[in-house]
């Protein structure tokens, strides 16, 4: 059984930082995460991608501010948001597939669809 805990977010000021945590359970190599969220109204948003050779995507309002990274056992992700802004507020959820062929078939921007695993999500809160 696959299962995602994520951890991190809560509430900064506008050009501040969170950090947001995934960690993938099982004995799990190779496989595509991503983070996508969604506001209260608004659709769902994915913001950054991983894949299984590590190459990153990310949407194009967090392009430069937010960057995945991994722990060295690459059970781990780790979403870094910097000079967040009031717009970024939002829950966040991680998300993730074991099968390669649907991870080769998702772009950043259909991964909150496409991706079968998710996790519990986290609160991010960006004031002015």
């Amino acid at each position: 059984q696959v299962q995602l805990e994520e951890s991190g977010g809560g509430s900064v000021q506008s050009g501040g930082s969170l950090t947001l945590s995934c960690t993938v359970s099982g004995a799990i190599y190779n496989y595509c995460m991503g983070w996508f969220r969604q506001a209260p109204g608004n659709e769902r948003e994915g913001v950054a991608l991983i894949h299984s050779d590590n190459s990153t995507t990310y949407a194009d309002s967090v392009k430069g501010r937010f960057t995945i990274s991994q722990d060295n056992a690459e059970k781990t992700k780790y979403l870094q948001m910097n000079s967040l802004k009031p717009e970024d507020t939002a829950m966040y959820y991680c998300a993730a597939d074991l099968n390669l062929l649907v991870c080769s078939a998702t772009t950043v921007h259909d991964l909150g669809t496409h991706l079968k695993y998710r996790g519990q999500g986290a609160q991010v809160t960006v004031s002015s």
